[in-house]
């Protein structure tokens, strides 16, 4: 019987339909395996199913001589050496389409959490410190009739600015290219990256990681924001240097920040942990109990379809169909 090996468990009942055919094992702990237990979990399976914190290089490959495919549970496979997969012989497949929305949610969740305080208020509250209406108290920033930036106009990027929209906002974007559908759709304008910079009250992350988006924002990008300025992060945590913000935040240089990915994943830098204008989520992008479920049923698909000798439906590296 062909083994599947997956790296989490799983919310949804996917685990247990795949049992009907296949031998499976799920590693135990609420983390992410080390590198050697991964090696040992994975070395006689035929499929893995993985997530976007597990490593899934050479090494790891060359000790899974059984292997078809890597089902990833999550859009992006920069955690996956796909070169080296498809070279020999292996699917590597992701879940795309499902999060887009959610994540998009979150990203708002954060810019009203920061802009107006949410959180601050909230323990303020439960400190026993509100004894009363204060016209100074906790005051935040506005969002109708501001202007959003969006660094990254795919899907995301997208359904963040059709959400812009309701709150009667500029929105204005950068990307590697131009995207004239999503012009189009929410009536964004494409600038450069120096005017996103400076004309941004919100500036959303959205894009993947690369080597042209790989710590893009720090202390010279930060200088050009407005002081008055949030920064929002649901892309990749490498995105942003985090120290470098740390310091921007607590000199006043932009006016607050919303990360839900670290560059250092899962570690945040220590000097954004005791700082008020920041807030600080799990990744928890495509955290409904709706997308989390559907991406694990895209990715037990994609299992079954690779095992079951035929071409998944979501493969990246097509050369292998």
């Amino acid at each position: 019987m062909k083994k599947v090996f997956i790296t989490a468990n799983l919310p949804g009942n996917g685990v247990e339909l795949l049992k009907k055919d296949f031998h499976v094992e799920v590693f135990p702990e609420e983390r992410t395996p080390t590198e050697n237990e991964l090696i040992e979990g994975a070395k006689d399976a035929h499929a893995l199913i993985t997530m976007l914190s597990d490593r899934v290089d050479k090494t790891l490959i060359d000790s899974c001589p059984n292997l078809i495919v890597v089902s990833n549970c999550a859009v992006g496979t920069e955690n996956i050496d796909i070169p080296y997969a498809t070279k020999k012989g292996i699917f590597v497949t992701n879940t795309p389409g499902i999060l887009t929305e959610t994540t998009a949610d979150l990203a708002w969740a954060l810019v009203l959490s920061v802009s107006r305080r949410v959180l601050e208020g909230d323990s303020f509250v439960r400190r026993g410190k509100f004894i009363g209406w204060s016209p100074s108290l906790l005051m935040g920033l506005n969002i109708h009739g501001k202007t959003v930036g969006i660094y990254g106009m795919g899907r995301i990027g997208t359904a963040v600015g059709r959400r812009a929209r309701g709150f009667d906002m500029d929105i204005i974007y950068h990307n590697r290219s131009r995207n004239e559908e999503a012009e189009e759709m929410v009536k964004a304008r494409y600038v450069d990256f120096p005017t996103l910079l400076g004309e941004s009250d919100f500036l959303v992350i959205t894009a993947p990681l690369n080597e042209n988006t790989r710590g893009r924002f720090g202390t010279q990008e930060f200088r050009q924001m407005k002081r008055t300025s949030v920064i929002v992060n649901v892309g990749r945590g490498q995105i942003i240097k985090e120290r470098e913000l740390a310091i921007a935040l607590k000199e006043g240089i932009i006016w607050g920040a919303g990360l839900d990915v670290y560059e250092r994943e899962p570690i945040v830098h220590k000097g954004l942990l005791g700082l008020k204008n920041v807030v600080l989520l799990p990744h928890l992008g495509s955290a409904s109990q709706e997308t989390r479920e559907r991406m694990v049923e895209m990715a037990v698909e994609n299992v079954v379809m690779a095992l079951s000798g035929k071409t998944p439906r979501n493969l990246i590296n097509p050369s292998q169909s």
